[in-house]
């Protein structure tokens, strides 16, 4: 694994009308077979990087709730771009309110079992 912290971290806008403030503090380059563990107050979340590409998350119906995050594929009414976003559990009202404001709704929670029943 290679680490890379950026001093000061580069800063950008996004989000309708540019308001939400994102600050990219670091560069992590990982080896196949190799994780990293993003720790939020009691909640994990991890990434894994395989020969093929990564498990961009834990499996959503199993390990990431147990995590305490629920998945889901999401879509932007005013893009049509789509996001998988994790929402920390006991965080709905604020999960609600970012949808809200960035006109985004919830195409399908992830953690329901198998998707293709």
């Amino acid at each position: 694994m290679k680490f890379k912290e950026k001093q000061p971290p580069r800063t950008y806008y996004c989000g309708i009308n540019d308001q939400i403030e994102i600050k990219d503090c670091a560069e992590i380059q990982l080896n196949p077979e190799e994780q990293v563990t993003f720790i939020a107050g009691s909640s994990e979340y991890d990434v894994t990087r395989k020969s093929w590409g990564y498990y961009a998350t834990p499996s959503l119906n199993s390990r990431l709730v147990s995590f305490g995050f629920r998945g889901c594929l999401a879509s932007n009414r005013n893009t049509s771009r789509c996001y998988i976003l994790l929402m920390e559990v006991g965080k709905e009202k604020e999960f609600q309110a970012y949808l809200d404001s960035e006109n985004i709704e919830v195409v399908s929670w992830l953690d329901k079992g198998y998707l293709g029943s």
